[in-house]
């Protein structure tokens, strides 16, 4: 199928190529990513807010952690789907139904009065609002030219690692300023702008009807389970000391299953849900993996940042807000100067730079203290959101440059959904780092303290003295030493938890010098959309 004559004017140049109506295309591709940036938004909008969402549906501890996972676990499976769902009914018919259906569940789960309906609402919110994110790329890379293809790429680039970023600042501060009903409320103004440009403007295809023939339902039921399974597990396996909970094995199990059996599937089907040959192109497979790895440093930073400064230090929604503005402002500073050098320099150079980047800012945190603030965390987040940024722009051009037009829109279903995955797989390691290593730290300092220290002896003293008081001053001055222990323990689980991240950033840099050069075009006709 070819690209519609809204982005591509009746007008030819004088080698024979499609003119572009640039307002049109520019207009049509500004919808689609402001409605990218309110699903990837809606991951972590509500982080720095579930207290306040707690108390105002009455939620306990381990309900109110499903408003994020309800979230996450139907959106992966409308994410690789999105790819098909595009070349049967077309792009625009595709993001127009799930912006509507995004608007529609944010209030829904906005207005609802207790657990269960947000839980049930936002579910469907994040399954339907999957769509509006890979579809951006998949325009970015097939109704632009290839000379701009760079700077829709960086834009997009901004949008999905700023958005993930200003989440729990936005949040926060929406939060105390107004009611946490308006993280959700908050989507319909801008909702609307994107029902009109996209409906206006976004006619960047046309649908292929004969696709729904032979449509692959046992390969759409064999992916659903797999995915959610697997989503399940990562998101939901540290709380639940993982193999140990009958549910995490069964779902791992079944996982294990019905991967290999999806795979197979899409491999050997005439008509498959998703187009996994993909993966045969070197630079891509490379690209997916430093999406996977991005995806890790992108949510993994910002979860351990906000959850630090809560536990650690006792900030605000707000007051954390405020502290992770930083990163944000560093990405969205770096985005055009990233978009000029990957015109000028070896993506792959860049795509080692950031990741070399990130790594060196996780290992800074490394010696996080109970008295690191705003100040102390300023240069490590400003580092770590122009490496993100780097790495996240050089990437995507090393990822989806090489393949074939018709491979586009179904590769970057598959790029998102790897850096979904990527985000799920680095919360649950650092999450199970932080309660395995606060255990082990904790035990390390409490042995290393006997009845015959000094030191402790005299804190003691000095702790009875303070609650002299109370009813029992030395179970409270126990209480008080008990609790500078576990700060100080969950401190240095903390600072193991971003020397991992280190870690993995500095392997990926690495693992980019295994992709070919990619040559930036400079004066290719314009791709045609398939």
């Amino acid at each position: 199928m070819t690209a519609a004559a809204p982005a591509m004017g009746a007008g030819a140049t004088t080698a024979g190529e499609p003119k572009v109506n640039w307002t049109v295309l520019l207009l049509g591709f500004a919808g689609m990513v402001i409605g990218q940036f309110m699903a990837i938004l809606d991951i972590q909008i509500v982080a720095s807010s579930l207290p306040q969402i707690q108390a105002g549906v009455g939620a306990s501890a381990d309900e109110i952690s499903w408003i994020q996972t309800a979230y996450l676990i139907p959106e992966v499976v409308m994410i690789p789907l999105s790819g098909y769902l595009s070349r049967l009914w077309g792009t625009r018919n595709v993001f127009l139904a799930s912006c509507a259906g995004f608007m529609l569940m944010s209030v829904a789960v906005g207005l609802s009065g207790s657990v269960e309906q947000m839980i049930f609402f936002r579910a469907i919110q994040g399954f339907v609002g999957g769509a509006m994110i890979p579809t951006v790329f998949a325009v970015a890379f097939t109704a632009f030219p290839p000379k701009q293809r760079v700077t829709a790429s960086v834009i997009m680039g901004l949008i999905v690692t700023l958005a993930p970023t200003v989440g729990p600042t936005l949040g926060g501060h929406l939060t105390e300023q107004l009611s946490w009903r308006w993280l959700f409320f908050i989507n319909v103004p801008p909702g609307l702008l994107v029902l009109f440009l996209v409906g206006r403007y976004a006619n960047f295809d046309k649908g292929d009807p004969s696709l729904a023939k032979g449509f692959d339902w046992w390969g759409l039921a064999l992916m659903a389970t797999f995915l959610m399974s697997m989503q399940f597990v990562l998101e939901e396996g540290s709380k639940n000391d993982w193999f140990a909970d009958d549910h995490i094995l069964f779902l791992a199990v079944i996982a294990a299953i019905t991967g290999p059996a999806f795979v197979w599937r899409a491999l050997s089907y005439y008509n498959p849900i998703v187009e996994l040959r993909a993966f045969a192109n070197r630079n891509f497979m490379v690209g997916v993996v430093m999406t996977f790895t991005v995806g890790a440093a992108l949510f993994g930073g910002t979860f351990l940042l906000p959850l630090f400064l809560g536990r650690v230090r006792g900030y605000s929604s707000a007051e954390v807000g405020t502290t992770m503005v930083v990163s944000g402002l560093a990405m969205f500073l770096t985005a055009p100067f990233a978009g000029r050098l990957v015109r000028l320099v070896d993506p792959r150079i860049l795509m080692f730079s950031g990741f070399m980047m990130c790594a060196w800012a996780m290992w800074d945190a490394h010696a996080v203290t109970t008295e690191w603030a705003f100040w102390e965390f300023a240069g490590v987040q400003a580092l770590r959101g122009v490496g993100v940024m780097m790495a996240m722009i050089a990437s995507q051009q090393v990822t989806m440059s090489t393949l074939p037009p018709h491979m586009v829109k179904n590769a970057s279903g598959l790029v998102n959904l790897f850096r979904n995955v990527g985000g799920a797989f680095g919360l649950a390691i650092l999450n199970t780092s932080l309660t395995t290593n606060t255990a082990l730290h904790m035990s390390e300092l409490t042995q290393n303290i006997t009845n015959s220290n000094s030191g402790m002896v005299g804190l003691l003293a000095a702790m009875q003295e303070r609650f002299a008081g109370s009813l029992d001053p030395a179970g409270a001055a126990m209480k008080a030493v008990y609790g500078m222990l576990n700060l100080q323990a969950t401190t240095l689980a903390f600072g193991d938890a971003f020397a991992m991240l280190a870690i993995g950033c500095a392997f990926a840099a690495f693992v980019t010098l295994l992709a070919r050069p990619v040559k930036i075009p400079t004066g290719a006709p314009p791709v045609e959309a398939h």
